[in-house]
């Protein structure tokens, strides 16, 4: 039975009671799809409803008068977004599709009920955009000081950690559709130092990029050179002592 990613996700920081994974569940019910390369929300429009991406791939990024796109970050299933974006007017980013892609939408007045009910969901969903901004720092560490190799080894490793943690690489292989300019974008590259990135890993058998798929062949290798380590990524969740005072909340009568 394919687990549900944000289930999946959210288990990271804490156990999940039963009544937890069936919220988590329903709120995932009613999707919208989209297609490849569209947005889901645009710089400057009133913020969408928060959402839950269940399926595909998607990016914040902004794009700068002469055309040029800086990727910030990417969204893969079980991230969320615009949790908080009822407490602001307007949009400072895009939110796009990089492949046919489905959300649910789910109602702000929602999340503030299960943040005040369900106290240990509202600790995950505050580890979740702890995530979010831990990628944003190495982000700006990769762009500012990694070599252009170190970059792209860098995104290929932190896709592959992220897909893992939600059931959805098999070993070292993803799905990861994304074309040289997508990937240059985001790490601040031309798609031709991009290619000559991938083609190197490619040469030394470190990778095999192939049909929209990602298999990493040397894995300790491509973590060197990115000085990579998925601490950042806080997979480990919850220190034990927010744990066992999420459980001292159940047995009182919590969620």
């Amino acid at each position: 039975m394919k687990i549900n990613p944000l289930v999946a996700k959210l288990s990271h920081f804490a156990v999940l009671s039963a009544e937890e994974i069936a919220l988590l569940e329903s709120l995932c019910v009613n999707e919208e799809s989209f297609p490849a390369h569209v947005d889901i929300v645009t710089e400057g429009q009133v913020p969408r409803s928060p959402f839950v991406l269940t399926d595909g791939l998607a990016c914040r990024y902004r794009v700068l008068r002469d055309g040029r796109r800086q990727i910030l970050t990417f969204l893969v299933p079980g991230d969320t977004s615009n949790l908080h974006g009822f407490l602001i007017q307007a949009m400072d980013h895009s939110i796009a599709t990089l492949m046919p892609t489905r959300i649910a939408m789910v109602q702000w007045e929602i999340v503030m009920g299960i943040t005040t009910g369900y106290p240990r969901l509202g600790g995950a969903l505050w580890w979740s955009a702890l995530q979010e901004e831990a990628i944003m720092r190495e982000r700006i560490v990769s762009i500012g000081r990694r070599s252009a190799r170190g970059r792209i080894a860098y995104l290929l490793c932190e896709f592959v950690w992220r897909q893992r943690a939600v059931g959805l690489s098999n070993d070292d292989e993803i799905r990861l559709p994304l074309t040289q300019t997508e990937l240059g974008d985001a790490a601040g590259l031309t798609s031709v130092a991009v290619n000559r990135a991938l083609q190197d890993f490619r040469r030394n058998g470190w990778i095999k990029f192939s049909r929209g798929r990602l298999t990493l062949l040397a894995t300790e290798k491509l973590l060197d050179i990115a000085q990579f380590s998925q601490r950042y990524l806080h997979l480990d969740g919850a220190p034990t002592p927010i744990r066992r005072y999420f459980d001292q909340l159940d047995r009182a009568g919590g969620a």
